[in-house]
């Protein structure tokens, strides 16, 4: 269990480099980026099941992980373009950010699960951190006139943690399976890009590094890690470890030179740093149990 959750915990790290490398790509239209980068993120898969054993093509597929998966993936993204396109980016971006807290709550009614006081202050103290993060220090201002854009974050964040509690249903079904859910999200994406936007391709090699970087990584390889650890891991400890995502990510950022230290950093750090450690403090006990039981 606990290296499934670190296989997981890896998709949290890549999911890091999001907003630099989508920041890097230039004014590609989100539906094309999205396009793109998870038809590359298929090309992940497809190349992986090289060195991995080969499924069971008996095996029947439930209609359900279909629907779950494609709606996880596409769906998740739609509503998240949506949002930002009907409401100011830190409110709709906070909102879609209750997904972990969910995953953590939710948890509580999977089949073998047990939600502890320490999952759901840790969650809590990581959304605290994310607060900071998002805000940068600064107020909310819900405005009425942007609820449209707010529900629709609503939903993403109702998605993903739904699409991750549901995964774990489905142990038997092969992670090689997110390879056809990045396909389908690839080929719906192109879709919405022809009825929505205008095509902008990446300009230079730059930027199409970018693109490539997006497609391998936070768009690729973190969705088949992510998958390992919702349906193998500790989901309460991953889900609270998930809201260390934004603040690896500024931290990517002023390591890049696109952000500025400051004090919220550091308080988010404290504020994630401790929420993780305190949601993982029953795997850490158990942990050293077994050790001195083996010992």
């Amino acid at each position: 269990m606990a290296r499934a959750t670190l296989i997981g915990f890896s998709a949290v790290a890549m999911w890091a480099l999001l907003a630099l490398l989508t920041d890097t790509s230039g004014a590609v239209p989100p539906f094309l980026l999205s396009a793109i980068t998870f038809t590359i993120g298929t090309c992940v898969g497809l190349f992986a099941r090289l060195f991995m054993p080969a499924a069971d093509g008996a095996a029947k597929i439930p209609r359900q992980v279909w629907v779950i998966g494609i709606a996880g993936l596409f769906g998740y993204h739609f509503f998240y373009f949506t949002a930002l396109r009907n409401a100011p980016a830190v409110e709709a971006s906070l909102i879609a950010y209750l997904w972990p807290l969910l995953i953590v709550l939710g948890s509580a009614l999977m089949p073998g699960e047990r939600l502890a006081w320490n999952h759901v202050a840790g969650a809590l103290l990581g959304l605290a951190g994310t607060v900071l993060i998002v805000t940068k220090g600064g107020g909310l201002a819900f405005d009425a006139r942007y609820a449209f854009g707010y529900a629709m974050a609503g939903v993403c964040a109702v998605l993903w943690s739904s699409y991750s509690l549901l995964s774990r249903r489905f142990p038997s079904v092969p992670t090689s399976i997110v390879t056809w859910f990045c396909a389908a999200t690839a080929a719906l994406s192109l879709v919405c890009h022809l009825l929505l936007e205008e095509t902008v391709l990446p300009n230079g090699a730059g930027q199409w590094l970018a693109v490539l970087g997006l497609g391998l990584m936070p768009v690729g390889a973190a969705f088949y890690a992510w998958d390992i650890g919702v349906k193998r891991g500790n989901i309460q400890v991953l889900g609270a470890a998930s809201y260390a995502a934004p603040l690896l990510s500024t931290l990517v950022l002023i390591a890049a030179g696109f952000a500025e230290p400051s004090w919220r950093i550091l308080a988010a750090c404290v504020l994630i740093t401790g929420g993780a450690a305190l949601a993982a403090k029953s795997l850490f006990l158990r942990k050293r149990a077994t050790s001195e039981a083996n010992a």
